[in-house]
């Protein structure tokens, strides 16, 4: 007896697939066919094969955006050894700790153009809060240039990505620690365990979930970081383009330079490493979900 044909789950499907097709697919097949073009938005698109891809073995900006892009990467360790420790801190049943929780989460909520032009002015040469207290207390004979540094782009960048997902990521491993059972604290302490060991041996793998999950969404985050970027050097990438990161390249190309083509050739090598690293993520997700 062969199976009646019902229209009623495609039509339930519908909405959700024209929606993947015009906003994820057909975007993606639009980006693969303008990287073998010469593209510039105004006219049409003129077919060059591999010359963009050529044209980005030979690109020092691009290589620099590269080497950034992954240099950001810092970030993502940094994030969890901090987050970590933060919300082993506000763990505590002390008063007030939830007043304490809100405000170390303050900077997520805030979004990163608002705390990112708070933070030019931290750093800003003339009455900045930094410069200002560096040579009142006599670190710094003279105020620093900091955003002018190319030096300091970057860390100065890091820095601020690290301010605004603390508290997220803090959050998400204060839920995992009110999942450990205090039972595997107590049996530590009779084993002898200081406060240093009893996090070492029950509180980090207790948090194995958690830390794979924030390594992936941390990291993938940090190479496609483009807000901070554009934020802390005014939308120019730095001095010497020490701030340029991959994303940053593709959309000073795309939409300053008018060099579509060229940039859907830096978004299709993007895709590629995102896509690798969410392989290699999944992966270890995998192998800590069966850990578990």
């Amino acid at each position: 007896m062969s199976k009646r044909f019902s229209l009623t789950p495609y039509l339930f499907l519908a909405p959700a697939l024209i929606i993947i097709t015009v906003f994820i697919l057909y975007p993606t097949a639009a980006v693969v066919y303008y990287s073998f073009t010469d593209y510039n938005i105004v006219q049409p698109p003129e077919w060059v094969g591999l010359q963009n891809y050529q044209q980005l073995l030979r690109d020092p900006i691009f290589w620099k955006a590269f080497t950034n892009s992954f240099l950001y990467l810092i970030v993502t360790p940094t994030l969890i050894f901090l987050s970590i420790l933060l919300a082993i801190v506000v763990n505590r049943p002390l008063p007030g700790i939830n007043v304490f929780r809100a405000l170390y989460y303050v900077p997520v909520i805030s979004g990163t153009i608002a705390v990112g032009i708070a933070w030019r002015w931290l750093f800003d040469y003339n009455g900045g809060l930094i410069n200002g207290i560096l040579v009142g207390i006599g670190i710094l004979p003279a105020p620093v240039q900091w955003l002018a540094e190319p030096a300091f782009t970057l860390p100065i960048a890091m820095l601020l990505t690290i301010w605004i997902g603390l508290g997220y990521y803090m959050m998400v491993f204060l839920a995992g620690l009110q999942n450990i059972p205090e039972d595997l604290y107590d049996a530590a302490v009779i084993d002898g365990c200081n406060p240093v060991q009893k996090h070492w041996y029950v509180t980090l793998p207790g948090l194995r979930p958690q830390i794979v999950f924030v390594a992936v969404i941390s990291s993938l985050a940090a190479i496609e970081v483009f807000n901070e970027i554009y934020v802390i050097t005014g939308g120019l990438g730095g001095i010497l383009n020490s701030g340029v990161t991959m994303v940053f390249y593709l959309w000073r190309q795309a939409f300053r330079l008018q060099h579509a083509g060229y940039a859907s050739a830096v978004a299709m090598v993007l895709l590629l490493i995102t896509l690798a690293f969410s392989i290699i993520n999944i992966r270890l997700l995998e192998r800590s979900e069966q850990n578990t």
